[in-house]
């Protein structure tokens, strides 16, 4: 995800920044001595010599104050998955500008710098979080974001009040001829998110025995019994919001409810002994009649069309 988060950013400074009308105007290497080599080379859409971005990764700590324990679980086929709390990591960025133009007594190219630097804080500051959608929405012509952004918000602070605490340690390291540069300090929290883990299969029956006590005869079984309605296709889809009736042996109704939107329904408080089950819905019309027995030795009451 944080190759992801590099090319949002340098989407996001290419759409919004006027004068960054290339993509080499921002780069993410180290702004060492390599980095200063290759400054004076940097050029624009036409070609002329061009002022960039470099947008540094700086460090990664995990946001613990983000963290769960909380698991979702989902449904695929009879078997339930349960998803890992994803864990969230800040990413800490150092962007600083950059002018080609060599210093001179007639020309300070520091000014230049600090007006691409203010621009960068000012498209930064107008997000709270980074919505991939919106911000893939203002290229030319508009494009949809990679699919593992789609679906992503990533929560952005930026230059905070404490500042990067090791930022003379960091201009050291870059070179020892690097001259300290101000920086935007920016904090982006991305989630890093676990695949799917067995959990086991569905629950598709279950009973209560009820009896008085000290009277054997009193006792009463009833079961909870639950299933999927299924599509046509192969492989076959859930249907979602099919109408399911509960038959008798005469194919009398004696129940009947909807399945929810993943195509699961339950039937509660069933008789032990042979029942059937039917199912409607768009386009698909009635599905055939399925003979079942309660409690169902193949342990499934999914009904097909």
């Amino acid at each position: 995800m944080i190759d992801h988060l590099d090319t949002l950013l340098h989407r996001l400074f290419r759409n919004s920044i006027p004068e960054l009308t290339s993509d080499g105007q921002v780069r993410f290497q180290p702004p060492d001595e390599d980095w200063r080599s290759i400054v004076t080379a940097i050029t624009d859409a036409d070609g002329n010599p061009g002022n960039s971005l470099n947008v540094y990764l700086i460090d990664l700590r995990e946001n613990r104050r983000l963290r769960t324990n909380e698991r979702e679980r989902m449904v695929q086929g009879t078997d339930i998955f349960e998803v890992p709390p994803a864990r969230r990591v800040d990413c800490h960025y150092l962007i600083s500008a950059w002018s080609p133009v060599t210093v001179s007594s007639a020309i300070d190219p520091t000014v230049d710098e600090h007006a691409l630097l203010a621009e960068a804080a000012r498209v930064l500051g107008a997000h709270d979080e980074l919505d991939p959608v919106a911000i893939y929405g203002l290229s030319s012509p508009p494009q949809a974001p990679p699919g593992p952004l789609a679906e992503q918000r990533f929560p952005l602070t930026l230059m905070p009040v404490e500042g990067f605490p090791k930022f003379a340690e960091f201009w050291g390291t870059m070179g020892d001829k690097n001259r300290w540069k101000p920086c935007i300090h920016t904090v982006i929290t991305v989630a890093l998110n676990e695949q799917p883990v067995r959990a086991g299969p569905m629950v598709t029956t279950t009973f209560t025995r009820t009896l008085v006590r000290g009277r054997p005869d009193t006792a009463d079984t009833r079961f909870h019994i639950g299933g999927t309605v299924l599509d046509t296709a192969a492989p076959r889809q859930p249907v979602p919001l099919a109408w399911v009736e509960l038959l008798d042996t005469a194919n009398q109704r004696v129940n009947f409810t909807r399945a929810n939107a993943a195509g699961r329904f339950v039937f509660e408080e069933v008789r032990q002994g042979d029942w059937r089950l039917r199912a409607s819905a768009p386009p698909f019309g009635v599905s055939p009649v399925r003979d079942i027995a309660v409690p169902e030795p193949t342990g499934h009451y999914d009904i097909p069309f």
